[in-house]
């Protein structure tokens, strides 16, 4: 008995990834990226919180978008910085800020993404 296959070709959609050469936390200003293309980054510690991939922080984002009258949860007054930076495999870094969030896993590709 012979059974009829169908063979089905798929194409290959080939995703280069940008990786940093060089990161450098500076806890009160930002991280400072050099990238394997030869550009730098530099991303300020607000911009990093306030665009932080969480599920919570995307959800904040998305309230906002559809009601701009929305109430945010309270947060500290004084300056947020970086406490900490955690190399997650070789593909993302997490940070640990200063009003306790550590919740998100910033991918390189995230991090290109985000307008300086």
């Amino acid at each position: 008995m012979f059974a009829a296959f169908h063979i089905v070709h798929h194409s290959r959609i080939l995703v280069v990834t940008i990786e940093p050469k060089h990161l450098d936390i500076r806890k009160s200003e930002g991280l400072h990226v050099e990238w394997s293309d030869g550009s730098t980054s530099f991303y300020p510690c607000d911009l990093l919180r306030r665009m932080s991939p969480s599920a919570d922080s995307k959800a904040t984002r998305e309230d906002l978008e559809q009601n701009p009258l929305a109430i945010l949860p309270s947060t500290s007054s004084s300056k947020i910085v970086i406490d900490d930076g955690e190399l997650i495999g070789n593909y993302a870094i997490r940070f640990n800020f200063s009003d306790g969030h550590k919740a998100g896993i910033y991918t390189w590709d995230y991090l290109r993404s985000l307008k300086q």
